[in-house]
Formats: structure tokens, C-alpha cells, sequence
């Protein structure tokens, strides 16, 4: 099937792929009367005294903001608010089809930091949690910091902390099968932008293995004078043995590669220089860092990318929905690091026995959903 085609004419098809749905009709004038006026003045006056009890009387309760600038959309780069629409309106299917969330696509035709954080922050009390999508770094993590703070509902920037949960989980299962245990693995991380970041935090905070982080102009040192506020923060959790040069001098003898990062830059030759058993994460879309047969040619045993036609998917989808399924439910304002480590271990645990070719459930599995939101709060 020719996607691309196929989409552009479902979509203009459907004229969007969402819509609201009413939880009870207005059949009678009884209803009408209930739901709009006179009646809806008592509940807006109870709520005017009680805002606290907003989740009780309104779809707040179940609802998610899913919101972007389109500066950086995957694989599209800055496209802009139009652009980015319908990428929002797949993430609220999502949303709704894995987790019955109601997520409503928010895109924000502002693009500095004050803007976002600002217009984020007046539309927050009709929701009951943001979903950040697809904004350029290094502008996200400060604006995802600030509304953290600032806001009384779970934030999260899913391009961050959907892929590092998802990473993590894999890496989970990865090193059952090659019997390495996670603080013991040396690891390379190409792409310095939003996930790159996030999941170089979020293995420091699981495990502290030995990373070195790789951005375009090679690894992050110490020495370099061109690193911003957020590359000299990696510094104080990589590059333990202040390694120079480029990815090929990066590689040699480590564990495992984790690419978010640009299609081809890993060839089969440095994967003949990392340890035995290597674990290739290449999840560069639609174009991995290394195609699958080649890393297997080279010696990989675990190939993973982002690709769904590929064994071993990291997908956001795997994380984010029973993420804020269980928000929701528990009343959790804050979504911490022990949260997103919960929601690795969750994940990993619904593959029973890893193998290779498995190291991650299908987004399909049922239990998914219900599995990280009972187990993370």
C-alpha cells in the first residue's frame, strides 16, 4: 500500500480524524434545562467556590492537552502550526483508542519560550493534563520545567520522556537476553536534542552505566567551547573517561548504541569494534541510523528501531497513554523520574520471556494500558 497516498485521501476523506462525542443527550427540555440553563448556574457557582472539586463536575477528569508550536515534528522538522495539526489529532487517537482518554489538539501559532509557557498556562484549567509535542529543544526542557512547577496537572513532554521509558524498557529486556547488567554497560547516545537528553537522564537515574553522549559535531567533552546549558548538565553524567573525537572513536569497545539521531550514520565496521553481543538501538524514522539485516551482518544481537514493520518498536505509544491513564485516575499532579521508571519496568515485565526478537510488547496488548497505570502511581 502507498501510505503517503493512501493517507492524503483518508484524511481529506474524514475531515479530520477526531470529533466530540455527547455523554447524554438533550432529548427533553428537562435535560436542556439541567445541562444548560438555568441549571449549569449551580454548578458553575460551586465550582466559583470550590475549583478544587473541577475533576468531579467536569470532563476534566478525563481529558489531555495535546499541545505543539510544530518546530520540531519527527522526521518533518519545523513545519508549523497547520503542519503539525494532524500529527496532534493522530496523538489523540491514540489517547482515546489505548487509554479512552479525551485528548484535544492544541496548536500554537507563538514559538518563544514565554509564549508557550504563557498560553499553556491561561488555557490549563480546561484540562486535566498536557501532553508537550514535537517542540524544538533546547526551548522544551525549559518550557516543560516551568509549567511542571507552575502547574497544578501532570505535564510531560512526550518526545523527552516517552522514548527514554520505552529505551529503558527495551534495555530492560535487552540485557536479561545478553546477561549484562545495565549499570555494568558502557553506552553510546547519538542525538543530543529532546529524547537524546531524556534518555541519558533517565538511564543515569535507573542504572549509571557508562554513556557517552554524541551530538552533530561529535562527542561531548569537557574541552569543546561550543556546548550549551544543557549539553554541559550531560557532562556531569557522561564521558566518565573524557573520550574526544567522533562516533567512530565512541564506539570502540561499548555495549550498546542508542541513536535519536540522523538515517546511516552507524556502519557495519563500528559495529565489528563494540563488545560481544551488541544491542543496536537505531530509531532514526523512517530511515534508522542502520538498516536491520546490516547490524545483524555485523554481529548486532538485538537490533531495535521506530519502525513498526521492524521487530522490537520504541514507540512513544507504548508509554504515554497509561502514563496519564493512571494521572488521571490517582489525581497525580506531578509525573516524576520514579514514575517514568515504574513505567519502564512495567512495560518489560508484559514481555515473559525476551528473546532477540522481542524485547518489547506490541502496542496491541491489552494489558498494557492497565499494567503501567496501575503499576506506576
Amino acid at each position: 500500500m502507498n501510505y503517503a497516498q493512501e493517507s492524503l485521501i483518508q484524511h481529506k476523506k474524514l475531515g479530520g480524524k477526531i470529533e466530540i462525542a455527547l455523554k447524554d443527550d438533550l432529548s427533553t427540555k428537562d435535560k436542556l434545562s439541567i445541562y444548560y440553563t438555568p441549571g449549569v448556574a449551580a454548578v458553575s457557582s460551586h465550582l466559583a467556590k470550590h475549583p478544587e472539586e473541577t475533576k468531579n463536575y467536569t470532563w476534566t477528569n478525563n481529558n489531555v492537552a495535546v499541545i505543539s508550536d510544530g518546530s520540531a515534528v519527527l522526521g518533518l522538522g519545523n513545519i508549523g502550526p497547520e503542519g503539525a495539526l494532524p500529527v496532534m489529532e493522530g496523538k489523540a487517537m491514540l489517547f482515546k483508542n489505548f487509554a479512552s482518554i479525551d485528548a484535544i489538539p492544541i496548536v500554537l501559532n507563538v514559538h518563544s519560550t514565554e509564549e508557550i509557557i504563557s498560553t499553556v498556562k491561561a488555557i490549563a484549567p480546561s484540562f486535566g493534563g498536557i501532553n508537550l509535542e514535537d517542540i524544538a529543544a533546547p526551548q522544551c526542557f525549559e518550557i516543560e520545567e516551568r509549567l511542571i512547577k507552575e502547574l497544578n496537572i501532570p505535564v510531560m513532554h512526550d518526545d523527552q520522556h516517552g522514548t527514554a521509558i520505552v529505551v529503558l524498557a527495551g534495555l530492560i529486556n535487552a540485557s536479561k537476553i545478553t546477561n549484562k547488567p545495565i549499570k555494568d554497560m558502557k553506552i553510546v547516545v547519538v542525538g543530543s536534542g529532546a529524547a537524546g537528553v531524556a534518555i541519558i537522564k533517565l538511564l543515569n537515574a535507573y542504572a549509571d552505566p557508562d554513556i557517552i553522549a554524541i551530538d552533530s559535531k561529535g562527542i561531548i567533552q569537557h574541552e569543546r567551547g561550543d556546548l550549551n546549558h544543557t549539553k554541559i548538565e550531560l557532562l556531569k553524567m557522561t564521558n566518565r573517561d573524557q573520550v574526544k573525537g567522533l562516533l567512530d572513536d565512541a564506539i570502540v569497545g561499548t555495549d550498546v548504541f542508542i541513536g535519536v539521531s540522523q538515517p546511516g550514520i552507524l556502519t557495519d565496521s563500528m559495529i565489528r569494534t563494540m563488545n560481544k553481543d551488541p544491542i543496536i538501538f537505531a530509531m532514526a524514522n523512517p530511515t534508522p541510523e542502520i538498516m536491520p539485516d546490516l547490524a545483524h551482518k555485523a554481529g548486532a544481537k538485538i537490533v531495535a528501531t521506530g519502525r513498526s514493520d521492524f521487530p522490537n518498536q520504541i514507540n512513544n505509544a507504548l508509554a504515554f497513554p497509561g502514563i496519564f491513564r493512571g494521572a488521571l485516575d490517582n489525581n497525580i499532579n506531578k509525573i516524576t523520574t520514579d514514575h517514568k521508571i515504574k513505567a519502564a519496568e512495567a512495560i518489560a515485565s508484559l514481555v515473559k520471556n525476551p528473546t532477540p526478537e522481542e524485547i518489547i510488547p506490541s502496542i496491541n496488548n491489552k494489558k498494557l494500558v492497565p499494567t503501567v497505570s496501575k503499576l506506576i502511581f
